[in-house]
């Protein structure tokens, strides 16, 4: 019998790495006359395949933070160590997926995905069929030999979530990857998204500006002030997994939904409507 509790075999069977991101800050320009401060200092740290959200206005760093995270942008001051390691190139074990679904036209749904075999050197057989499970998985084996032109939105960006997904890495990094499609097939893909990383449970980064897609999807929500973003708020999502479809009319859901929001009113991204008071006539 395992003398591991359920808490520790959770996490051992998890296949994410913890990310560290200690006193961060970038500046870009650095050393021109007009300097700009995009990111104040910034610490986070996330568990092993933890799914956290960061959320802010546009503008707050959001997407600079991430791509310093993959390496690919390095930041003006502090450490980021994923896995442990310090990040000082672009980091090999890790799926990033864009608004843009960055598709091939010229190529099938099926071959766009299997480009991470070409690019990486994986074996092509083992990729493939990595591949096809995820196709099934996500209702498209339809779709494999069709070309994106062939696809609806939500088609193609669930291919690129298969693209994310298919060489298994430890770290998954998103930026607005359901910005460009439709409320439904958002809220469709969001579940996918959800029932995919359940499945093996890498640690996952989701740039997000939907309040409610954050709470829906997240472990930990980050919430981050205007410019220069610096981090105000972390929040603790404790709702059961699997998400239901309608987290709307929850309570639980609300409560957090409107501590995020409140957030955005006190530091004035957000404004109500001011009805100007009816005047009185003079007597």
């Amino acid at each position: 019998m395992s003398s591991q509790t359920a808490e520790q075999q959770d996490v051992a069977a998890r296949s994410g790495v913890p990310i560290s991101i200690r006193h961060v800050a970038k500046t870009f320009g650095e050393d021109s006359d007009k300097p700009f401060q995009a990111l104040r200092e910034v610490s986070i740290d996330i568990h092993p395949g933890e799914f956290v959200s960061i959320v802010g206005p546009s503008g707050c760093g959001k997407s600079t933070l991430m791509l310093m995270v993959a390496g690919l942008l390095k930041q003006s001051q502090g450490d980021i160590l994923v896995g442990g390691k310090p990040v000082t190139k672009p980091i090999t074990d890790v799926g990033i997926a864009f608004q843009d679904h960055l598709l091939l036209e010229f190529r099938t749904a099926l071959e766009n995905v299997m480009l991470q075999a070409d690019i990486r050197g994986l074996p092509r057989k083992k990729i493939e069929a990595r591949a096809k499970d995820l196709f099934e998985q996500l209702r498209l084996t339809h779709a494999m030999q069709k070309y994106p032109r062939q696809l609806s939105g939500g088609m193609r960006q669930r291919v690129s979530l298969v693209r994310t997904l298919v060489h298994e890495p430890s770290v998954i990094l998103m930026d607005e990857p359901f910005g460009a499609l439709d409320a439904l097939t958002r809220l469709q893909v969001r579940m996918d998204l959800e029932a995919l990383w359940l499945r093996r449970r890498p640690t996952v980064v989701f740039i997000t500006h939907s309040v409610e897609e954050a709470v829906g999807l997240s472990d930990r929500i980050f919430v981050m002030s205007p410019n220069p973003g610096e981090v105000v708020d972390e929040i603790t999502v404790d709702l059961p997994r699997p998400r239901p479809i309608v987290l709307g009319d929850a309570p639980e859901f609300a409560a957090y939904v409107d501590r995020i929001y409140g957030h955005f009113e006190r530091m004035g991204v957000l404004h109500g409507i001011e009805v100007p008071k009816a005047s009185t006539a003079a007597s």
